[in-house]
This record gives C-alpha cells, structure tokens and sequence, in this order.
C-alpha cells in the first residue's frame, strides 16, 4: 500500500503542476500531459480502495 500512495503522490504533484502551467500561461502541452496524468491515477486509486479495504478489515 505504500508504494501505491507514493505512486499517487508522485502523479498528484505532476498533474497540478501541469494544470496550473495550462491555466495560468496557456500551456497546452502541460493541459495534455494533465489530462494523461488524470488517466494514470484512476487506476492508482481503485488499487488503493482495494488495499485499503484488505487492511481494514478484522480477521477473526
């Protein structure tokens, strides 16, 4: 699960970095490599539901 959180903080900081650079100097190749970013991370996410959800749980 940490390697998975490091991954989605590494790709977080990227995405806003590039979306501020598209919204504050019209950068459009900085909006296209947020909007792929943006893809990346859903998966990141759904893996971190699910180890979440695996480490939550009580074992009787």
């Amino acid at each position: 699960m940490k390697e998975t959180i490091e991954q989605l903080d590494r790709k977080m900081e990227a995405l806003l970095q590039n979306a501020k650079l598209q919204m504050e100097k019209g950068n459009k190749a900085a909006g296209l490599r947020a909007r792929r970013i943006s893809l990346d991370i859903e998966p990141l996410l759904k893996q971190f539901r699910k180890q979440s959800l695996a480490a939550s749980q009580v074992k009787e």
